[in-house]
């Protein structure tokens, strides 16, 4: 980001699309046709190039090589591994939102804190509690006069 608070349009991130297919089937350890399937499938979601090839990220590498070890290892079939996907996309969006709500309350918190400070300015000096010009604990009761 920029002083401005802009990205740098040419700074790369995990999620900028840079990987053809070949060479995400190489780094995921994958068959490009494997890949296409799981495309297909909603398992992952590359970006498309004006000519409609596939551009895979770092994040897409990752998910193709959990994709892999789910399935492989943990004999998950790929109906199963897309429901965990979504699932954990889910949670990671629920995780988000319940961090921004946190934010806010903090902020409301901190601004009700302030609003409470001022109000206890403006308080006039000049008043004084009755206690603290006769200290004593004694209790004075009022009994109107009877007619």
């Amino acid at each position: 980001m920029d002083g401005r608070g802009r990205r740098n349009p040419y700074e790369l991130t995990e999620e900028t699309p840079v990987y053809v297919i070949s060479v995400a089937a190489q780094l995921s350890g994958l068959h490009p046709q494997t890949l296409r399937q799981y495309d297909r499938l909603g398992l992952v979601s590359p970006d498309r190039t004006a000519g409609r090839g596939r551009r895979y990220s770092a994040r897409d590498i990752e998910l193709l090589r959990e994709v892999q070890r789910l399935s492989q290892d943990e004999g998950i079939n790929l109906a199963g591994i897309k429901r965990i996907i979504e699932l954990e996309n889910q949670v990671a969006a629920l995780q988000a939102r319940a961090a921004e709500l946190q934010q806010a309350v903090e902020g409301a918190a901190a601004a009700m804190q302030q609003r409470e400070a001022q109000v206890h300015a403006s308080y006039r000096r000049d008043l004084v509690p009755y206690e603290d010009v006769h200290p004593s604990n004694a209790l004075v009761v009022w009994r109107p006069r009877r007619r």
